[in-house]
């Protein structure tokens, strides 16, 4: 009865002093108010739905493209491993709550015996001599034996927090690899949207080289009936013959570019390369640009790398209530029960072998106290240095959107003017053929503007493209469409 209040009363007192949990409480650094986005311009961007809350599929709109995103973040190496490392942080999550709970340990059975020789100062000596005569042997013989089966257990009660605030760095860091997990998706699917508008802006360019071709071919002809005619020289056979020539080797080059992005999809969505069959242009796809972009601060839930280092300052601030911990007390109860004998034949009777042991320890680190002092103001620092890297991956989130919106807003501007320029090199390829037809411009006007018209119409189609990239990376830049 007596031992029974002792240990009623000693878990009275640790009960008393569990809640003394060291180490300060994580709270989000103040962050500088910003109402809105510099570069703001474009007025488009800003009605509608949050980009942040548009799913990527629909925002992309095209059935090709997401069929080739669904594929890829299936199947993506990358991917796969981004996937492991969720559930390896899954596991130390699960590892760290474990360290609340006693250890438990089970010995089935263990068998003891030692041996010593003549000249072995021990206590036990004088039973080996009752055992052999007054005058042990010469040669080893038997000093000590034992059987036991035993169970044991260990507990270590968290007074200061040490164990929670292990638990809570865990948790951080297990959430740090799902936002990794969605950064890798966020890099996937923005490089595969990328390269898949490369591909149709390649398309649309090979078809404007084949239309610039055909003129040209056209033109020759002319030319060809001219000198025929003695109204020309062969200097316009060969101009003009040059001229087609530059077309037709713009074809290969430009299929050779399709050819190389090609393979880099294939390995993108984890197979050998193959055909992939995309023969559209970019003028057949569109993107929608009435959606709002929000306000700064929602980057910090959005983009998965401003999230994934708040989750590491969450990390740092937990390693400062572990190191502070470090060098307070700890206080540690162990048991234990099970059979032990000396002899065999009594080893299964509980009456003579049982036994069973308490012990409970205060372990106070005194030497030490330079060492965890150490470990506290260094960890202590790593928080501010932690600190300092999210308000600085913070500013850079705010600029990746704002570079987005000055880019998509002069790029407009750009793409306008290239469509005027457009028309005018158009009409300007028509007049010269019709003139040239009637005898009033020689063959080097109608070559000078069908290479003119040749040079806006790819510029045209390199604007497009470069505007569904700066759309592309204003919606990386928000973080939407990634959760």
């Amino acid at each position: 009865m007596k031992f029974s209040k002792q240990l009623i009363y000693i878990c009275l007192v640790i009960i008393s002093v569990t809640g003394c949990k060291v180490g300060e409480k994580y709270q989000r650094p103040e962050m500088r108010k910003v109402d809105d986005y510099y570069g703001t311009a474009q007025d488009s961007i800003h009605v509608g739905e949050k980009l942040s809350q548009i799913s990527w599929k629909d925002y992309f709109a095209d059935s090709t493209l997401i069929a080739l995103i669904d594929s890829a973040l299936v199947n993506n190496i990358n991917m796969q491993k981004a996937v492991k490392q969720v559930e390896i942080g899954f596991q130390n999550l699960e590892q760290s709550k474990a360290n609340f709970y006693p250890t438990l340990g089970f010995t089935p059975f263990d068998f003891n015996r030692e041996y010593y020789s003549e000249n072995y100062n021990n206590y036990g000596s004088n039973r080996a001599r009752r055992n052999h005569g007054d005058s042990p042997p010469t040669t080893l013989y038997t000093e000590r034996l034992a059987y036991s089966s035993a169970l044991s257990a260990s507990w270590e009660i968290d007074i200061w927090g040490k164990f929670r605030w292990q638990k809570e760095a865990a948790r951080a860091s297990y959430m740090k690899t799902k936002e990794f997990q969605k950064a890798v998706k966020t890099a996937l699917v923005a490089e595969i949207a990328s390269i898949y508008y490369n591909m149709l802006m390649i398309n649309s360019q090979i078809a404007v080289a084949e239309k610039n071709l055909e003129l040209g071919n056209r033109t020759l002809k002319i030319v060809k009936l001219q000198f025929d005619a003695d109204e020309t020289t062969s200097l316009a056979i060969q101009q003009t013959e040059s001229q087609i020539l530059r077309a037709r080797s713009l074809i290969p080059r430009l299929e050779k570019e399709y050819r190389v992005l090609e393979n880099r999809l294939n390995q993108l969505l984890g197979r050998y390369p193959q055909p992939m069959g995309i023969e559209k242009g970019l003028d057949l796809v569109h993107l929608a640009s009435d959606y709002d972009t929000g306000v700064p601060v929602e980057l910090i839930t959005n983009r998965p790398d401003v999230a994934a280092s708040e989750y590491q300052l969450v990390v740092s601030n937990a390693r400062v209530g572990i190191t502070k911990a470090m060098r307070y007390p700890s206080i540690s109860l162990s048991g234990g029960a099970g059979l032990n004998s000396f002899q065999f034949e009594n080893f299964l009777d509980p009456s003579g072998s049982a036994f069973a042991l308490l012990n409970g320890s205060i372990l106070m680190p005194i030497f030490k106290n330079r060492k965890l002092k150490t470990n506290y103001l260094v960890a202590v620092k790593e928080r501010e240095m932690a600190i300092l890297d999210f308000k600085e991956k913070f500013l850079e989130a705010v600029g990746d959107v704002s570079d987005a919106l000055i880019t998509i807003d002069k790029l407009q501007d750009e793409y306008n003017i290239a469509q005027e320029r457009i028309e005018v090199t158009s009409k300007g390829v028509q007049d010269a053929s019709l003139l040239f037809e009637s005898g009033f411009a020689n063959y080097l006007e109608v070559i000078s503007a069908q290479e003119d018209a040749l040079q806006s119409e790819l510029e045209l189609v390199d604007l497009k493209r470069q505007l569904f990239l700066a759309n592309i990376d204003l919606y990386r830049s928000l973080g939407g469409g990634w959760k």
